[in-house]
């Protein structure tokens, strides 16, 4: 069993115009299904219930009482590895909270959180908990080359096995290897950057499906490509493709939500078949579960519902509508939920937080206090770019579903941990080498507070 994460943002269009890999398995051998994130792909529940932040808060962490979809098969005899960022914890490789290994992962090499300095040449990663210090190359031939050498040598091949690869690339920041810049040739050097970053993911990627196929692996693997969240469209890097969506990674609205997702089943899936029926990161932990025979956790929340029924061309029963609950979302809109076509969003009547900088006593107390305000509802069938807000003609539908969503809200509300006053140390901030350019404009080539090393393996 594999499952592949990558960081290739927004619609299919930009899997075309990134790379060859993802565009041949979506014509070719894979079915497309639409993924409605940003949720944890890792547990059983919404992220708010058990991290409460997108923060490197020193103190937050993923509890240790928490069960992931790694510990799962483990427990059950699978062999597993996660490759790429993780970004579960404060004290990452430190001691005082769990680790990947403490989660379920018995073969580990990672990131905190971002490459650095920047994808070229990282020093940031740790294997089985020893810093590898750094390493030449691009993050994401990095990382297939690791996870390539844990298919071949390092699994037991006597297990059935669990893989989880997280690539740094399209996520700031960015570095390209010019090979993969000149395939998208422009006078912006932040458009060749960017989707020539798309392209360097797509062919580590690809390097990995071509050697699961060499290995004869792909027989009975089910492999899942899918996105976090839309594309970032940073003033680095303005770009990614949401097309008619609104708005973009950080918010709410589809733009920042909806994904594409690459699903590979051999004999479970139609080639070149396509779903809109949306799932999302919570359904993975009962999805493989039923996969692998295993009975869900009953002692907590499961927000999410396998989503085997769709390879048959069934309905998904949901008993926990698909939900969102951003604290430190752009925009108003911090909650939604969405029944069918019909989505919610809510407004908190509460204070501004510090957009995930600090940790103040006042946002904590926020965070466990806020109520919901305003609403808007969209009907996405007819009007997916969420253009026509319809709270004041579809009233009664608005009532009925405000209050479902108040519902949830309140048990991630009160599920959701506190943390310890924190102030931001800028850790990745003063090691990051940043462009010399913001999109189309040439700048002055910034040095990282903190040297870069020179000890290269």
């Amino acid at each position: 069993m594999l499952w592949a994460e990558g960081g290739s943002h927004a619609q299919s269009r930009s899997i075309r115009q990134g790379g060859t890999t993802l565009d041949s398995l979506l014509r070719r051998q894979c079915k497309l299904l639409t993924f409605a994130h940003r949720l944890d792909d890792r547990t059983h529940t919404h992220p708010r219930r058990c991290k409460q932040l997108d923060s490197d808060a020193l103190a937050m962490h993923v509890s240790s009482k928490e069960i992931t979809i790694a510990k799962l098969l483990q427990d059950t005899g699978y062999d597993t590895a996660h490759i790429g960022k993780w970004h579960l914890n404060g004290r990452f490789n430190l001691p005082g909270q769990p680790q990947p290994n403490h989660h379920g992962f018995s073969h580990w090499f990672s990131t905190q959180n971002n490459a650095l300095p920047n994808h070229r040449n990282p020093y940031n990663f740790v294997r089985n908990g020893i810093p590898t210090g750094p390493i030449k190359g691009f993050s994401a031939q990095i990382v297939t080359d690791e996870a390539i050498h844990w298919l071949r040598s390092r699994r037991d091949k006597k297990k059935p096995f669990f893989l989880f690869v997280c690539y740094h690339e399209p996520h700031e920041p960015i570095a390209t290897d010019p090979k993969f810049a000149k395939l998208h040739p422009s006078g912006d050097p932040s458009h060749s950057a960017y989707w020539g970053n798309v392209t360097q993911m797509d062919a580590g990627f690809g390097r990995l499906i071509t050697e699961v196929d060499r290995l004869k692996l792909n027989e009975n693997l089910f492999t899942l490509f899918t996105s976090d969240n839309g594309p970032a469209r940073t003033g680095f890097h303005p770009h990614g493709e949401t097309g008619s969506l609104r708005e973009k990674k950080g918010w709410l609205y589809e733009g920042g939500i909806r994904v594409p997702g690459i699903l590979r089943w051999p004999e479970k899936t139609r080639p070149g078949s396509t779903s809109y029926i949306p799932v999302s990161g919570v359904d993975l932990l009962p999805t493989l579960c039923e996969i692998a025979g295993i009975e869900k956790p009953a002692d907590r929340a499961i927000d999410g519902t396998s989503f085997l029924p769709l390879l048959a061309s069934k309905p998904i029963l949901r008993k926990t509508p698909l939900y969102w609950h951003f604290y430190a979302a752009s925009g108003k809109p911090k909650v939604a939920m969405r029944m069918g076509e019909w989505k919610i969003l809510a407004h908190l009547d509460a204070p501004e937080i510090s957009k995930r900088v600090d940790l103040t006593e006042q946002d904590q107390k926020t965070l466990k206090t806020a109520k919901l305000g305003r609403f808007e509802i969209y009907n996405l069938q007819v009007d997916p770019g969420e253009t026509r807000d319809l709270a004041t003609s579809e009233t009664g539908r608005l009532k009925k579903m405000a209050q479902r969503l108040q519902e949830i809200y309140a048990g991630v509300q009160k599920d959701c941990p506190t943390w310890p006053e924190w102030e931001w140390e800028r850790y990745e901030h003063e090691r990051i080498q940043w462009p010399p350019y913001r999109g189309r404009r040439q700048v002055k080539l910034r040095i990282p507070k903190i040297p870069l090393p020179t000890n290269f393996k």
